[in-house]
């Protein structure tokens, strides 16, 4: 996708779990925008990286959930690229997790899915920290859920830490004000990633409510997400903070 102008032009964002999905169409579209671009994951990002064909994207094995993953991510960034303008907290547990009753899920279950959906979104963010406030300048894009907006049974661990990032994006925009360093969120409805299709028991149990609750009737792209997370980015939103927007076809209002 080339768009006529490079609206990141000179921008270095980090997209965590950007090997597929979400993270991967916002990447896309990053580069796009004229931005360099970190392809962070756990597996399969050179394979990423290679479907891009950039030579302004890098791609780094970063695991969210181990403070020295992340510190070493950084380093090689800020040699890269030298500089850290724009980080998506996208890596997330969910279209592994099953369906289960509150009173049946373990507290390791509870444990791993915040250490990477809300902690990992801690480490990243004040990994980041330093050069964003240095350079009075930057954005920082959380993914929630809709479904932190409205529930859903058997979810309740993963509902949960996207609750919690919803509390974190308001308090972490507060925090970075006097820096201008914005810090938003996007909150998506079930979207047609690669994961959500081929994990039969999500479609099952959540497409046809998905599908029901919204204003407008067809699937959710990846690239519907990365619209909205693009514009959180871009200049567009530069007197926007603390906010979320629901990239859901109209499922919830808020």
């Amino acid at each position: 996708m080339e768009l006529k102008a490079k609206r990141l032009e000179g921008r270095t964002a980090i997209v965590t779990g950007a090997a597929y999905g979400i993270g991967y169409a916002t990447a896309e579209r990053f580069v796009a925008e004229g931005a360099n671009v970190v392809i962070a994951d756990i597996k399969g990002q050179e394979e990423a990286a290679e479907r891009l064909r950039r030579p302004n994207v890098l791609a780094l094995q970063i695991d969210v959930r181990d403070d020295d993953s992340v510190a070493a991510g950084i380093a090689r960034v800020l040699e890269h690229f030298g500089s850290i303008d724009i980080l998506v907290n996208n890596a997330a547990i969910s279209a592994e997790l099953r369906p289960t009753r509150f009173e049946d899920q373990l507290i390791n279950d509870w444990r791993r899915v915040y250490d990477v959906n809300v902690i990992g979104v801690f480490r990243m963010c004040r990994a980041v920290s330093p050069h964003m406030r240095r350079a009075k300048w930057g954005r920082i894009v959380n993914l929630a859920s809709g479904t932190a907006f409205k529930g859903a049974p058997g979810m309740l661990h993963y509902i949960a830490s996207k609750g919690a990032i919803l509390a974190m994006t308001r308090s972490l925009a507060t925090e970075f004000g006097d820096d201008n360093v914005l810090v938003n969120c996007v909150s998506p409805g079930l979207t047609m990633t690669e994961s959500v299709v081929a994990a039969d028991h999500i479609m099952e149990n959540f497409q046809e409510f998905a599908m029901s609750s919204r204003v407008l009737k067809r699937s959710a792209t990846a690239e519907d997400v990365a619209n909205a997370i693009f514009f959180f980015a871009s200049a567009d939103s530069a007197f926007v903070t603390g906010q979320t927007v629901t990239a859901d076809g109209g499922s919830v209002f808020h």
